[in-house]
């Protein structure tokens, strides 16, 4: 991930927590409210080049959640990785203030700081969290030239 991409994420991390919980409750049912169609509709003529079969749909769109669901998963698990390169306090507070939601102007206001300095410090935690992504990736190249 790049800066851009890991502030984002930071952004966002509340609600792709949320999401993700939402969608793995609601992916264990099984789906059964499916029922085929009945009566005159189903003796009409369907349109071309899709699947008639609402299980069949139903499927292709849990697919689909599913591939969504990893991708949330994939990058909140890269933050939650990084964590541990934050050492200084106040960055600690900042961070764990972006994963609960808080807006910039909230977290400026909990800490009695600017919101021009929180925006320093944010962009100091997503510098040191890219950096922990090249310094990873640097060892893992030199590991498979040894």
């Amino acid at each position: 991930m790049n800066k851009k991409e890991i502030g984002n994420t930071l952004r966002d991390y509340k609600w792709m927590i949320n999401e993700i919980k939402r969608q793995r409750e609601f992916l264990k049912d099984a789906g059964t409210n499916l029922v085929a169609q009945s009566g005159i509709e189903s003796a009409m003529p369907k349109a071309q080049g899709g699947t008639s079969d609402p299980v069949a749909r139903e499927v292709v769109r849990r697919d689909k959640k599913y591939t969504w669901i990893n991708r949330l998963e994939r990058k909140v698990t890269y933050i939650q990785e990084r964590i541990p390169a934050i050492s200084n306090e106040r960055e600690l507070v900042v961070l764990e203030c972006l994963l609960d939601g808080m807006s910039m102007r909230a977290i400026s206001n909990h800490m009695g700081l600017s919101e021009r300095h929180i925006f320093r410090i944010r962009d100091a935690i997503v510098s040191q969290m890219a950096d922990m992504s090249y310094l990873s990736h640097i060892m893992t190249e030199e590991k498979r030239c040894v």
